[in-house]
């Protein structure tokens, strides 16, 4: 379609169905032959919305989702519920996008992992975990087990708080940790508000853990505070 065309036309085409546009401007179809880079955001999204609705269809509806949230990363960290706020979104079109941008973060989990070769470096657990926690709009608290190499065993939510406060007690971070024997453990959390400096009750929170770990011989290595971008560690500020 030419850019000099009237714009009430280029309206009423993509308003159309898709099935009645020209295959070459079809995403599905370009996507095909051109591969994913040839299609725009707004595209890829229609692609996973399958569908539009009698008023719209799947690009306009996507259209309008990003115009909702202004950007990807907003429409990422949308809610189930924010996103049916969205005339034309359903519980399915918004299980479907829920579970796009998450494959998304477990793949940035992915690739932070396989380069790590153990969890010495609070900057690159940062890396991991951040996929993980820091988008949530509530506090998470989460227990990374790790054997005498530095390695993981496994990790586990202890506790999901409110924006407020997470709450914490020892008995549920040691508990897993005594049954796999691990030789250490490193907890993060996340700080919805973006602003990754402790609290009083962070450190209240490390200090406890840190005595508890001595007396069970299962040392806290570290506590990490994340959000999406950013995060802190207490034992890189040497608070532990």
């Amino acid at each position: 379609m030419k850019e000099d065309e009237p714009k009430s036309k280029k309206n009423n085409f993509y308003r159309s169905r898709i099935t009645d546009w020209p295959v070459a401007d079809r995403p599905r179809e370009r996507l095909m032959s051109e591969g994913p880079e040839s299609v725009s955001s707004v595209e890829l999204i229609a692609i996973l919305l399958g569908q539009g609705t009698v008023r719209y269809n799947a690009v306009e509806l996507a259209r309008r989702l990003l115009n909702e949230f202004g950007t990807l990363q907003a429409l990422s960290d949308a809610s189930f519920k924010e996103l049916q706020k969205i005339p034309g979104i359903g519980p399915a079109k918004a299980v479907t996008l829920l579970a796009a941008f998450q494959i998304y973060r477990n793949l940035q989990k992915e690739k932070a992992e396989s380069k790590l070769i153990s969890f010495r470096n609070p900057a690159e657990v940062a890396r991991i975990y951040q996929p993980v926690l820091g988008h949530r709009d509530k506090e998470c608290f989460f227990v990374v087990l790790l054997d005498t190499a530095m390695k993981r065993i496994s990790d586990f939510e202890v506790s999901r708080g409110t924006l407020d406060s997470s709450i914490v007690h020892p008995r549920d971070v040691f508990n897993k940790a005594v049954r796999y024997m691990a030789k250490g453990i490193i907890v993060l959390h996340n700080h919805p508000s973006g602003n990754v400096e402790p609290s009083d009750e962070d450190v209240a929170i490390t200090e406890r853990l840190v005595k508890s770990g001595d007396i069970l011989g299962i040392p806290l290595y570290d506590h990490i505070i994340l959000s999406e971008k950013d995060y802190f560690s207490f034992k890189a500020r040497g608070m532990m």
